[in-house]
């Protein structure tokens, strides 16, 4: 029988090592990549049944590169395996399309049953996660208060800026001109209210975008 392909995407080289020794008994672990646009590269020619990710990655963040495959691969998998525990980091995987979310402290004990389940056309969440969603609705049904949304485009310019690249550096690596960054980083502080470059990398860490 043919063993399930598993992609693994992680900034943390060692991480990755260990979790692919560890799922190379069950599944083929046929690649793994340190950031977002490596991932997405990699992917596209490889083509695995599932692809486990962190969400904080350089040069493209777990939820928008998984937001990205999920439009081009729907039927592919993607579990979220990561240390934040926050309800709202939760309800944003599954908005773009995740079909797992997992802790690493709980990986060793989880990742097999969680990848599974996924394969079976099911969705997983670490319990003490599914514990806290549930406490924080009860808390507050209505949701916390949101900013406008960012467009994808908006938050890729977003992440490279406070990852500290220049503007120049951020219009090569998305094949777009200095100006139109210009525009895009001068839109997201209108749309956002934010008045100073301090203001909009706090923002981008309290946001996932950034670790």
């Amino acid at each position: 029988m043919k063993r399930p392909r598993v992609f693994l995407a992680d900034d943390h080289s060692l991480l990755l090592e260990a979790f692919s020794n560890l799922l190379e008994s069950k599944y083929d672990v046929v690649g793994t990549a340190t950031d977002g646009r490596k991932m997405l590269a990699k992917v596209a020619k490889l083509l695995p049944d599932v692809v486990v990710l962190d969400i904080n990655m350089p040069n493209l963040n777990g939820f928008d590169a998984g937001e990205k495959l999920k439009k081009k691969y729907p039927d592919m998998k993607l579990v979220f395996l990561t240390v934040n525990e926050d309800p709202d980091m939760v309800t944003e995987a599954f908005r773009i399309g995740a079909n797992g979310y997992l802790l690493k402290n709980s990986a060793a004990s989880e990742l097999f049953q969680a990848i599974e389940v996924v394969l079976d056309s099911g969705n997983y969440v670490t319990p003490q996660i599914a514990k806290g969603m549930i406490s924080s609705f009860i808390k507050n049904p209505g949701g916390q208060k949101k900013h406008k949304s960012l467009s994808l485009r908006q938050r890729e310019v977003l992440q490279l800026l406070a990852e500290g690249k220049t503007m120049k550096q951020v219009a090569s690596i998305l094949c777009i001109t200095p100006r139109t960054v210009a525009f895009h980083k001068y839109q997201i502080m209108e749309d956002l209210d934010i008045k100073t470059n301090s203001a909009l990398i706090q923002y981008a860490v309290k946001h996932g975008l950034v670790a």
